[in-house]
């Protein structure tokens, strides 16, 4: 195997973005919902997602410089993440257009809301799983900025759980991202129990 050894510090602007982009793949999606300080809907993917902690119940995303999403999350200290699924990309993709804080991304990819159960931001009434997160803190990294919810209410359709209340990833069909404009979707899996 011949290795190019390639040096951050050497490399230009954007590049080591590209590369860590295209080297850390698959990355789930958070397609987060916000309200403004004015209660105006704002709808986003940042691709940069995982859970930071299960007890307590922790996610993570980071805005990928100072976004409307994060902007809105330290005016109000709620969000939602909603789940991507496959049959959503067209509108996930949609509603990653950069718009003027007033442009209600909901309504400019054709997406029904539903009201949440205990946060103020609305949901995206077709995606098969969301959770509701009151902000536990904003990280400054580098350029960009490490957002942590608690998530309190984790709303799932009946349809994608187990007959254990276990939501099933294949029925989720969820997305996720490459790099540049390239997602994939749930395809072979491999069931490889831990070592005991």
């Amino acid at each position: 195997m011949t290795r190019r050894v390639l040096s951050m510090d050497d490399l230009p602007a954007p590049e080591p973005y590209r590369l860590l982009t295209a080297l850390v793949v698959p990355r789930p999606i958070a397609w987060v919902s916000t309200l403004d300080a004015q209660g105006r809907a704002n709808l986003a993917p940042h691709s940069f997602f995982t859970v930071a902690s299960g007890a307590p119940p922790i996610v993570q995303f980071t805005s990928v410089g100072r976004k409307d999403s994060l902007r809105n999350i330290e005016a109000t200290g709620e969000f939602v993440v909603n789940l991507a699924s496959r049959a959503l990309l067209e509108p996930m993709n949609a509603t990653s257009a950069t718009a003027p804080p007033e442009v209600d991304e909901f309504e400019l990819a054709g997406l029904e809301k539903e009201r949440s159960t205990k946060v103020a931001p609305w949901r995206v009434a077709a995606s098969p799983a969301a959770l509701e997160c009151e902000l536990h803190q904003v990280v400054p990294v580098g350029d960009s900025f490490v957002v942590m919810g608690r998530v309190v209410v984790a709303a799932v359709d009946e349809s994608v759980l187990d007959d254990d209340g276990r939501p099933m990833e294949w029925l989720l069909d969820p997305l996720a991202r490459l790099s540049g404009s390239r997602y994939v979707t749930y395809g072979r899996t491999v069931n490889l129990p831990r070592p005991k």
